[in-house]
């Protein structure tokens, strides 16, 4: 039988060779050579003002959780669909999360229902580009102005992908809020294993970033000369990654053209496959609006029912094809529903009981995607 995972990491070829060099260099435990290459080719290539390697997507939320002061009673609104880390961020400095729905027809978080989630205790928002597709944020950054909110764009699932602003300027997820986040999580576009980074495009938080990514210390300073010695100064953690991470990412960042059209390809092929089965009404896709571009993170779609989904899953497995449901909806999580405030988040809701992932790598074969749609269609038919 035919076994196709959902996922299946992509080596560039260069990894071992760059880790090698790493362990040569002496230079391992982190802010090193190729660190400082990652984080050049990101500010240069996508005009981001200050960009930190860290551990992991995770980490880079903690980092903006502490970057915005974030203190016990403060409200944080996040996207109910989304992975747990847009809010644990928060609620690790004593916030109070307050889950906003999505859109009917994506996702993400629906702006318009945001204003009435404001109140004198909310501090930040947190807009959440699933599967890379842009939010709407002319009117986030406007609510965050009117309201004197940060904005920080979880922008986990976002590399290389694009939003079109009210002016028509073309601008990269990530460069728009006051800090965003990255990962390079094995199932992202471009990988490190895990690892993720921190964006800062405020220009009042890199300086603090630096001391909070280097344990609350002014090291970095004292290592460009700026201070004769470094201490102990603020709060912060171990955020940076080695060097092993970095030069594991750097193969991968040499080759983001050629993963980028390959994903491309195979998010094309699905679709003109499977729109045949969404004009007859059986499942949905993801719409974009004109503001945003499509990066091939993921091909999603979304099923009339639990019962259609959980149905084709099993049969899809029955062939050998993995494929999976996304999150379960956080304001009804056993963490937090208790402290949800009742609201129902109907779309959110849906996508949690609907949505379902296809197998997406660049080791995709069109044989297989033909194989997975032949399933699909079907199933239905």
């Amino acid at each position: 039988m035919i076994q196709i995972p959902f996922n299946k990491p992509y080596l560039t070829g260069n990894e071992t060779k760059y880790i090698e060099t790493a362990v040569n260099s002496g230079k391992i435990s982190g802010n090193g050579e190729f660190t400082k290459k990652c984080q050049s080719f990101f500010e240069e290539k996508y005009g981001l003002k200050k960009c930190l390697l860290t551990t992991s997507c995770t980490d880079a939320l903690e980092m903006a959780a502490i970057l915005c002061d974030i203190k016990q009673g403060d409200e944080v609104i996040v996207p109910s669909y989304t992975f747990v880390s847009s809010a644990l961020a928060f609620v690790r400095q004593g916030a109070k999360i307050v889950f906003a729905d999505s859109l009917p027809y994506h996702p993400n978080i629906d702006v318009d229902k945001v204003e009435s989630l404001i109140t004198k205790k909310t501090k930040a928002i947190v807009s959440v580009h699933y599967a890379g597709m842009a939010c709407d944020m002319d009117k986030i950054m406007a609510l965050a102005e009117k309201h004197n909110l940060f904005v920080i764009e979880d922008a986990a699932q976002a590399i290389d992908s694009y939003y079109f602003n009210k002016n028509g300027e073309k601008k990269p997820l990530g460069s728009i809020g006051d800090l965003a986040t990255f990962s390079f999580h094995e199932t992202k576009n471009i990988i490190s294993g895990e690892g993720g980074m921190l964006v800062i495009n405020n220009e009042k938080f890199i300086k603090r970033a630096e001391i909070i990514w280097e344990k609350g210390t002014n090291r970095a300073e004292f290592f460009r000369g700026e201070v004769n010695k470094y201490g102990w100064v603020d709060t912060g953690s171990s955020f940076l990654p080695s060097e092993i991470i970095a030069a594991f990412l750097w193969a991968q960042i040499e080759n983001l053209e050629d993963i980028q059209a390959k994903r491309k390809k195979i998010w094309e092929k699905y679709y003109t496959l499977l729109k045949p089965l969404k004009e007859k009404g059986y499942i949905k896709f993801a719409q974009f609006p004109n503001f945003a571009t499509n990066n091939a993170h993921m091909f999603f779609i979304v099923c009339n029912s639990l019962q259609d989904r959980t149905k084709l899953i099993a049969e899809l497995k029955k062939h050998g094809v993995l494929a999976v449901f996304h999150y379960l909806s956080l304001h009804s999580s056993e963490y937090y529903k208790n402290k949800h405030d009742g609201r129902v988040l109907e779309n959110s809701d849906k996508f949690s009981e609907c949505l379902l992932r296809l197998p997406m790598y660049y080791e995709l074969k069109e044989k297989e995607i033909e194989y997975i749609c032949d399933i699909i269609i079907k199933n239905f038919l």
